[in-house]
């Protein structure tokens, strides 16, 4: 891929984790047990991931913000990871945002959000609604999802405590997405990940893109292009340009925000690869849409700076 400088534009990662596992326990990192993963074998990133690490992995870029995305924390103590990293941003200066874990059909999820949302960097919330692992094997309404009566109770519990809802759930799931959009206007939500177009096949793209355009027409419902890697491929710009610039299409500039997923994606690219790939993407977009993309947007949705 050729370089292409950012040099018109400011980065405000949209989506970044850290995490310390040699003293918290995140079990997808600590426990012996690999977890089935997307990206395959993901030992590289069972390390600790700090604010060292991330400045280094960004090192010679124009970082100028972040926000914070939970980790799935030991699940018994969702307030422990945002004490946490409030305290990781107090002593360094970032991340500016915060999207904090809540099981939203937990009995004590109300108390839980409530006190989430008294931390002065926290924005939204994130809890992946159970999926199904195929188109086919969708089941509406199943115990855990987006349709579930039990974790709507819980959503709705977010706009009463100034909170958005990142989600992250394969494209087969944006229908049920889409009718949690309606039923909550008042809800942000921010789709992780460019809604999962793990199927590079012409069938799988066009499958995505249409459930993509179905959730698109929720006004509430805003993209964070990132998490594109696929499995045994380089990240170029070539093999990501359609994925961006039709999700780009169906949302609207003001509706994408561009996102690392580091350390996640360090297993398929590096940050500099990652980032010089969306501005070659969008070289020929004007520059107010490019500041947009990789920096405004998230600024206003997340409500900081």
């Amino acid at each position: 891929m050729d370089a292409h400088t950012l040099d018109d534009v400011a980065i405000v990662d949209a989506h970044h984790h850290l995490w310390k596992i040699s003293e918290n326990y995140l079990p997808w990192l600590c426990d012996p047990t690999p977890i089935p993963f997307r990206y395959g074998d993901y030992a590289a990133i069972r390390r600790d991931y700090m604010p060292e690490d991330y400045r280094r992995d960004t090192a010679g870029l124009p970082l100028a913000g972040s926000v914070y995305v939970e980790t799935e924390w030991d699940p018994t103590d969702p307030v422990g990871e945002t004490s946490w990293i409030h305290g990781i941003a107090e002593a360094n200066g970032f991340p500016d945002a915060v999207v904090c874990q809540a099981w939203l059909d937990a009995d004590d999820a109300g108390d839980v959000l409530a006190r989430q949302s008294a931390f002065p960097r926290t924005r939204g919330v994130r809890h992946k609604p159970k999926a199904a692992d195929r188109p086919d094997a969708v089941s509406p309404g199943a115990p855990g999802s987006m349709g579930d009566p039990r974790w709507r109770q819980g959503f709705a519990k977010l706009e009463p405590n100034g909170l958005s809802f990142d989600l992250q759930t394969p494209w087969w799931h944006l229908a049920e997405a889409a009718d949690l959009a309606d039923a909550f206007p008042g809800t942000q939500i921010i789709l992780n990940h460019t809604g999962l177009p793990s199927d590079r096949s012409r069938e799988g793209i066009a499958a995505w893109a249409a459930a993509m355009a179905h959730v698109a027409r929720a006004p509430n419902v805003a993209v964070k292009i990132s998490g594109l890697g696929v499995p045994g491929s380089p990240w170029t710009a070539e093999t990501n340009r359609e994925i961006v610039l039709r999700t780009i299409e169906t949302f609207g500039v003001e509706r994408c925000l561009f996102a690392s997923n580091f350390p996640v994606d360090s297993l398929v690219a590096s940050y500099r690869t990652i980032y010089e790939g969306f501005s070659q993407i969008t070289a020929n977009f004007s520059r107010e849409d490019r500041t947009r993309l990789f920096a405004d947007n998230a600024r206003r949705l997340y409500r900081f700076g």
